[in-house]
């Protein structure tokens, strides 16, 4: 079993229908390190195989997922379980947004407490009974226009936010890349570019040669070019100085046979 992140809440699905969706769940938790699957009465019974091809390799909250037949049994030993549904119900209990709620859990998560995320199978959602053994309701923004949800996608959304309050930071990069290019291959690089801008008549009027120089050093400074970027930058500022000498040089040809015509 791959380890979750520290006190990550467990994840109730209560009557789910399709293995798909279970499998897809299951993809999401692990993606956001939640590990502890929870199912409530799945309308075709457990294992489903299809579950497992869908979690497309994400195996360990399906192998240790555990079946209840009832929502008081799942919760039972859980101190803190937020419900999570679209529907407005007559419960009198806080409505919180995925990120409000990823935040309570967070906390109550640091202070010891086993805490739980409660979803709806994919007909009917979550019944008023079910929610009010919870302490809070979760609701998703979505635009009114269409509440429905798949049920991974809630499950994807509410872990993601979860996740944030433990790993806010961006990743670091996927392999290091090669170190910026020395002052020298940099210069040699400048000198190289601004020469050939020179003959080709780009630095005009005269008096603003230094500014223009300024500002394209400034910009390719910026890029963090490597030695072999540096080289290849070069090479291309090469292959057009030797294209414009070919221009110049059929013109020549075009402007010698105008004479030999007339």
């Amino acid at each position: 079993m791959v380890e979750a992140s520290p006190q990550a809440p467990v994840v109730i699905l209560n009557v789910p229908q399709l293995a798909e969706n279970i499998g897809a769940a299951a993809r999401v938790m692990a993606n956001f390190g939640l590990a502890e699957l929870r199912l409530v009465a799945p309308r075709d019974g457990w294992p489903q195989e299809r579950a497992w091809a869908s979690a497309s390799g994400a195996d360990w909250p399906l192998n240790d997922a555990k079946v209840f037949e009832r929502v008081e049994d799942a919760i039972a030993d859980l101190q803190l379980v937020y419900a999570t549904t679209a529907r407005p119900r007559e419960l009198q209990l806080p409505v919180l947004t995925p990120r409000e709620a990823a935040a309570e859990l967070s906390s109550a998560a640091a202070e010891g407490l086993s805490t739980g995320l409660l979803f709806g199978g994919e007909r009917a959602g979550l019944e008023t009974a079910d929610i009010a053994l919870c302490r809070a309701v979760i609701t998703i923004p979505v635009d009114p226009r269409f509440r429905s949800l798949n049920l991974a996608q809630a499950v994807a959304l509410n872990a993601y936010e979860w996740r944030m309050t433990v790993a806010a930071a961006a990743p670091a990069s996927f392999r290091e890349g090669p170190p910026p290019a020395d002052g020298a291959a940099m210069l040699g690089l400048f000198e190289h570019l601004e020469r050939e801008l020179d003959e080709a008549g780009f630095f005009h009027p005269p008096e603003k040669t230094p500014s223009m120089v300024q500002n394209l050093r400034s910009a390719l400074s910026r890029a963090r070019f490597s030695d072999q970027e540096v080289r290849t930058f070069r090479g291309v500022v090469t292959a057009l100085s030797r294209g414009r000498g070919k221009v110049l040089e059929k013109i020549a040809r075009q402007k010698s046979g105008r004479k030999d015509d007339g």
